[in-house]
């Protein structure tokens, strides 16, 4: 008995010696995040770890755990996590402290790895991940976010302390609709229940899609379609003959033309991505501008393209002050709104709205779509730079592609120096392909101005003997003169006030017969022809002109402001255009302004 006490007794005190030994460890070796000591006890005996546990953290491959974003702007940073202990470690990642409403914290999980759960997640030693952490910040101010790592064993869930956040994520790639809605960038109106709308200066919301660039503008919540608007003018035309009705209108028929030279045609299999039975409120709004006023539905069109009204181009700029909007490119367009039984609303180059007869003014267009709620982004992230590109419309590996298969709008690399990006206008001529310069020809910097020589242009006048003369040699080197066809059809119309945009081609609006023409290596663009705008808001007095006729010898022109007007002044900046071979093939490129296509000349 006595010996049975006697171990009893040391066996006691062997387990308060070792009991007050792993109390001293904890004690003296707990540090937060780094220091732990842990006891696991497993097949009837105790194991005990203890020391430090660290990480390496790093922000754009510096050590660091702040990201700060500017005011009213996005950025993304790198995140590297990695275990540093020669043994697996449990590691998160959050972030510290409380934000406003107008800062969001994400992740984005395309090509990079999720953000471990807030109980933690296994690093085995030496193992490194990457996040992609986007910080969107719509306040006025900068914004530093702190992040936070908790480090543990590998068999212990984590937890994240009281002041810490779980990040969320985002998604860049899924339904336009999701994306659209999931970044705070683009700070949403949803006032309205039949349209929820994109706000603020400079949303997210730039989309690749046929050769051009438009804005996500709104969601209609009862299919999640999205409507969308190009972000430059497309072309310049009058509203009408004289009556402001949408329905039946010049602007009517050029939007939803089939035609090889129409708008519709070329769009890139349309019916596969726009809503084709879209309704469109053109209801007559007298109201002076400055007030939003929703239309009341009074008068729908059912169509497949339209423009933006009013109400939807206020709605965007979140109230009546519209000179900051997005949607204020600094060019003059029509809206669909009609003020009068004869007078239709335009958007000014300051931003502002007002109205003028739908005759005799010939103001930008800015084509109007509803994407499909089953249309996909596959890339991009939504800024001007890299917008977002649909899936079936984001091409790849395109090389030994005819470009005569391509679409209006593209850009591709052609000339030599400042000016060698041209963009895609039409395939009129059957197996070519017409292109324009992207902008006015310059000259060490400065828009050349030319006279024109008289109104009726051809190959021997001035502006035609420059063309096909000191373009060919001075802007254009062999190897793309050698993609060029030799001779095509150029349409010398006349259009007056309160005329079609078709009699530029055609004898008349029933397009059966074509009008005067001439023959020529390269020319220029007619009025109301695709890609026969503005594409950036200049800031001096460029106007270029066409090939098409007002008032007997007026040249029309398009002007600064992306609207199409006639004088007599015959000197004018230059936008050539000419047909490109049937056997001209992409080698290179994905056709968007950032990465135009690049040329060469097929067997």
């Amino acid at each position: 008995m006595n010996l049975w006490k006697s171990l009893q007794k040391s066996i006691s005190i062997k387990y308060a010696i070792l009991a007050i030994l792993v109390t001293c460890i904890a004690v003296g070796s707990y540090v937060s995040y780094a220091m732990f000591t842990v006891t696991e006890e497993k097949n009837n005996a105790i194991s005990i770890v203890t020391g430090n546990l660290y990480y390496d953290l790093k922000v754009d491959g510096a050590a660091s755990n702040t990201l700060t974003v500017p005011a009213n702007s996005f950025k993304e940073f790198i995140i590297t996590l990695t275990n540093t202990n020669n043994r697996t470690t449990r590691l998160n990642l959050y972030y510290v402290g409380n934000v406003s409403d107008e800062v969001d914290v994400a992740y984005i999980e395309e090509g990079y790895n999720s953000i471990p759960t807030a109980a933690g997640e296994n690093f085995a030693n030496g193992a490194s991940k990457q996040y992609k952490i986007r910080v969107s910040n719509t306040s006025n101010s900068s914004v530093t976010v702190n992040l936070g790592v908790e480090a543990g064993l590998d068999y212990n869930d984590l937890s994240i302390p009281s002041d810490g956040h779980e990040i969320r994520k985002i998604t860049i790639r899924g339904l336009v609709t999701d994306v659209v809605k999931d970044d705070i960038m683009n700070r949403l109106n949803t006032s309205d229940s039949e349209q929820t709308f994109v706000t603020g200066e400079n949303p997210n919301n730039y989309i690749w899609y046929s050769g051009k660039l438009w804005r996500a503008v709104s969601i209609d919540p009862s299919d999640n379609s999205v409507k969308l608007v190009t972000q430059w003018n497309i072309s310049a035309i009058m509203f009408s003959s004289g009556n402001s009705a949408f329905e039946g209108s010049y602007i009517d028929s050029w939007l939803n033309d089939t035609t090889v030279d129409g708008f519709l045609y070329n769009l890139r299999d349309y019916e596969n991505f726009i809503v084709t039975d879209a309704t469109w409120d053109a209801t007559l709004d007298a109201a002076d501008f400055g007030s939003i006023a929703k239309p009341d539905g009074t008068t729908t069109v059912t169509r497949t393209v339209g423009l933006l009204n009013v109400y939807e181009y206020q709605m965007s700029c979140s109230g009546i002050d519209t000179s900051n909007g997005y949607l204020n490119n600094g060019l003059v367009w029509w809206a669909l709104t009609p003020s009068s039984a004869s007078n239709v609303r335009y958007v000014g180059s300051l931003g502002s709205a007002s109205n003028n007869p739908s005759s005799g003014y010939s103001y930008g267009i800015r084509p109007s779509i509803n994407l499909k709620s089953s249309i996909n982004i596959v890339d991009g992230d939504g800024t001007e730079d890299n917008p977002y590109r649909l899936e079936g419309d984001n091409d790849t590996n395109l090389n030994g592609t005819l470009l005569n298969t391509r679409y209006s709008g593209e850009y591709i690399r052609f000339g030599i120096g400042e000016n060698d990006l041209y963009r895609i206008v039409s395939h009129e001529s059957e197996g070519l392909t017409k292109i324009t310069s992207a902008g006015p020809l310059k000259e060490n910097g400065i828009y050349k101005e030319i006279s024109y020589g008289g109104a009726n242009y051809s190959s021997t006048n001035t502006i035609g003997t420059f063309l096909n003369g000191e373009y060919l040699t001075s802007y254009v080197d062999s190897t793309y003169a050698n993609m060029i066809e030799d001779s095509t059809t150029w349409y010398l119309g006349t259009v007056n006030g309160g005329e079609s945009y078709k009699l530029s081609k055609y004898k008349d609006t029933n397009m059966t017969e074509t009008t005067t023409s001439t023959e020529a290596k390269v020319g220029l663009l007619r009025y109301g022809e695709l890609m026969a705008s503005q594409f950036t808001n200049y800031n001096n007095n460029i106007k270029y002109g066409l090939l098409t006729k007002a008032l007997g010898e007026r040249i029309r022109s398009i002007t600064i402001h992306g609207d199409a007007t006639y004088n007599l002044s015959v000197t004018y900046s230059i936008k050539p255009s000419l047909n490109l071979k049937s056997n001209v093939i992409i080698t290179g490129g994905s056709g968007t302004k950032s990465d135009p296509f690049v040329l060469s000349l097929g067997s």
